[in-house]
């Protein structure tokens, strides 16, 4: 019994790494996703348009979590998870990518996992060790690399400006994991993205009627496809992807993967634009995946973790 449980924390942490490996590849694409639809559509309507599919698509899980148990409490950290993303976050990245490019924007998300892991050593009491500060700056420092490895592009007609609020993007995501990790306590990760779809689709509704938000009149079937895929396997996959993840280990651990998705954006970049890595890129992919590894210190865990660990372990004997 007691081999058995040894071995259930193992497959629990490779099943949370697997599920977020998974959601910083869709979260990758969706920097390429929303360039192209942002050629089409105003970026407004391409926000507003995947928050409307991800809703769709929790409509037929309505009556499970008809049946959760919500309390007073859960309101307010409800509501300002969702205004922290994605709304807020979603208006500053949506005004960063047209800016600068989705390249640049992507390399500005390293900075997530620091502001994470002082957020989440204030607010969740969890620990940081100096090997996950040691992985966090090197990811950190091999995301840098691949944007300096890279050719500047003509589509970032203000790149700093446009890296600026990409940065705010990333203070809003902090509060959004903070706030995500403590409901997750409490509330299943399915139900925290569907309220998230739910809330963006009522705010980002309203300020389609903006005067200077232009609707559109054509809808080229590319477009419309790269929204669908916003709203289906971004909003909805890489979310859930991400919050089952970081609902079962420390907060700044799970921030740690969010480094992969620079590398993640520009492979994909090779892959489905003829973009070209040069030698030196794919070196610095290699030292992005490796500061992920060093960062997972399994030692790193909150004071309410281990209490749950404490918990089982006394159950499982």
């Amino acid at each position: 019994m007691h081999r058995g449980a040894d071995r259930l924390p193992d497959k629990g942490r490779f099943l949370s790494s697997l599920s977020l490996l998974a959601a910083m590849l869709l979260w990758g694409s969706s920097f390429v996703a929303m360039k192209y639809a942002f050629g089409y559509f105003s970026p407004l309507v391409v926000i507003f348009g995947r928050m409307i599919v991800a809703t769709c698509c929790f409509l037929p899980f309505l009556p499970a979590f008809a049946k959760l148990h919500l309390t007073r409490a859960h309101i307010l950290p409800l509501v300002l998870m969702g205004f922290c993303e994605p709304c807020l976050y979603f208006l500053f990245e949506a005004a960063a990518l047209t800016k600068t490019t989705a390249s640049q924007a992507a390399m500005i998300t390293t900075l997530l996992p620091l502001l994470v892991a002082l957020a989440s050593g204030v607010f969740l009491g969890e620990r940081i060790t100096r090997r996950t500060i040691a992985g966090f700056l090197l990811a950190a420092a091999g995301a840098l690399w691949l944007s300096l490895a890279g050719a500047v592009s003509e589509h970032a007609p203000e790149p700093l400006l446009g890296n600026l609020l990409e940065f705010f993007a990333m203070v809003s995501a902090t509060g959004y994991i903070i706030l995500m990790k403590q409901l997750s306590r409490s509330l299943p990760p399915l139900f925290l993205t569907g309220m998230q779809a739910f809330i963006g689709s009522l705010f980002f509704g309203p300020l389609l009627f903006l005067p200077a938000v232009q609707l559109p009149t054509q809808f080229p079937l590319v477009a419309v496809f790269a929204v669908l895929y916003l709203g289906v396997f971004v909003t909805v996959g890489a979310y859930g992807f991400y919050n089952f993840g970081i609902s079962r280990v420390p907060a700044n651990q799970a921030a740690a993967f969010i480094n992969l998705i620079p590398a993640f954006t520009l492979l994909m970049g090779f892959v489905l634009l003829g973009e070209r890595l040069s030698f030196w890129q794919l070196i610095a992919c290699g030292v992005v995946f490796g500061g992920v590894f060093l960062s997972q210190d399994s030692s790193a865990v909150s004071a309410n973790d281990m209490h749950k660990n404490s918990i089982v372990s006394t159950s499982s004997s």
